[in-house]
């Protein structure tokens, strides 16, 4: 896997706390009747989110929403463990893993032109 890869996913993996983070409180407003406070932190979390994604090393935002997309996916999945504590399961592990597999192949994959 060539070098700039890692960076990115990295950079992707951070982009996607930032949403999950976003939408989560966002979510504890509307759904777990939190108070409308939520809404700072959620707003500035997607504000963060959407500013990380412009710093992917991608010379099209669609290949980079695209790439994103997959670990946006495996980083909901640990979120669903670590902060609902509901563990994967084989399905959406496998399902994380292909999604996460596809990330790669676009952002690693060889380019014509």
């Amino acid at each position: 896997m060539e070098r700039t890869v890692w960076p990115t996913l990295v950079l992707y993996g951070v982009a996607a706390l930032a949403e999950i983070g976003g939408c989560f409180a966002f979510w504890a407003w509307v759904r777990l009747g939190r108070s409308a406070l939520w809404l700072v932190p959620a707003v500035a979390s997607l504000c963060l989110f959407a500013w990380l994604l412009t710093r992917a090393q991608a010379d099209f935002a669609g290949r980079a929403y695209a790439a994103y997309g997959g670990v946006y996916v495996g980083a909901s999945l640990v979120w669903l463990w670590l902060v609902e504590g509901t563990r994967p399961d084989r399905w959406d592990a496998a399902g994380g893993l292909l999604c996460l597999a596809g990330a790669v192949l676009i952002l690693a994959g060889p380019r014509t032109g």
